[in-house]
């Protein structure tokens, strides 16, 4: 699918002009591919890499423009089971044109980024900026996830919510990994910007992009860190209210137990004897009574033991 979309009145607006200032290219067929290599010059290699969610972030300089692979967050779904996915895009900065070649047919123009744009290159920019702003925001999601999850983990006694963080973790791995292979591009374009015909205004804004993936870089490593470094305690809660759990039936068991030994040895003919109560509709309450208290007498003794 090919997409065209030109800069008016400071506004990304679709168009349906031959020739536009940007192109966005969603998952193209086979033919759309070759038609694009073919007309604009791109290698066919870097085109490609715009749609492996594998390929690393990298930025090279063509004679006639600048290709640039940068990984970008996937969009999040409940099929995805907890795991946040990274995709990748292809920018293409031409003189007079811009290609973006992605994956998922999403619309990347949003937001307040776009609302007052002056050219192709501050869109590039800011389609840079805009990735790091998402995986920002996916941070805080995977954040607020993670506390939700410790909750009921501090209450658990299966495994469920405990892999469920296991999946956060690996999340937050491919997270760090993208955002570090970002800031190989970013620091790339950077060296490259006089070069690429930035002005000195975007060259400012690209010191900002900077600051904004290593803090991007920074949070991903911390939550990581911290998951990673308190999960075998998590998972010594779970074993642990397990093991609370087991000994409260084992209290229970016995406490059960103990009444049904005194009923075995005595029974109800023992009852009535010493009672000297023949109504069974008297004596039958009297007796499951007192097999109750039985009962809760020894296993309130078992948990006070279990005290000292």
């Amino acid at each position: 699918m090919i997409k065209r979309y030109k800069i008016k009145d400071r506004q990304v607006t679709p168009v349906e002009a031959e020739t536009p200032d940007i192109w966005v290219v969603i998952n193209p067929n086979d033919d759309e591919k070759k038609w694009l290599v073919d007309n604009f010059a791109l290698d066919e290699h870097n085109f490609a890499s715009a749609f492996d969610p594998e390929e690393p972030a990298r930025m090279e300089l063509e004679p006639d423009h600048l290709a640039m692979i940068f990984k970008r967050p996937k969009n999040y779904s409940s099929k995805d089971h907890f795991l946040f996915k990274v995709s990748s895009m292809g920018l293409f900065l031409f003189k007079d044109k811009l290609i973006l070649a992605m994956s998922e047919d999403i619309n990347m123009f949003s937001g307040k980024y776009f609302k007052q744009v002056s050219g192709i290159r501050e869109v590039f920019l800011k389609l840079i900026y805009n990735s790091i702003f998402h995986f920002m925001e996916h941070l805080k999601v995977i954040n607020m996830i993670a506390e939700e999850l410790e909750n009921k983990i501090n209450a658990s006694m299966e495994n469920k919510h405990l892999l469920n963080l296991f999946t956060l973790e690996k999340s937050l791995v491919y997270y760090l990994n993208a955002t570090n292979a970002n800031s190989y591009a970013i620091d790339r374009l950077k060296h490259s910007a006089e070069k690429a015909g930035f002005s000195v205004r975007s060259q400012e804004f690209l010191d900002d992009i900077i600051i904004e993936n290593n803090q991007c870089m920074r949070q991903a490593e911390i939550y990581s860190n911290i998951l990673a470094g308190l999960m075998d305690a998590r998972a010594s809660i779970v074993s642990n209210n397990l093991n609370v759990m087991m000994k409260n039936l084992n209290a229970v068991v016995i406490a059960i137990a103990v009444p049904s030994f005194f009923a075995g040895v005595g029974g109800m003919s023992e009852l009535t004897t010493i009672t000297g109560i023949a109504d069974h509709r008297i004596a039958y309450p009297i007796f499951v009574l007192l097999m109750s208290c039985i009962g809760v007498a020894v296993y309130w003794i078992i948990k006070r033991v279990e005290k000292y």
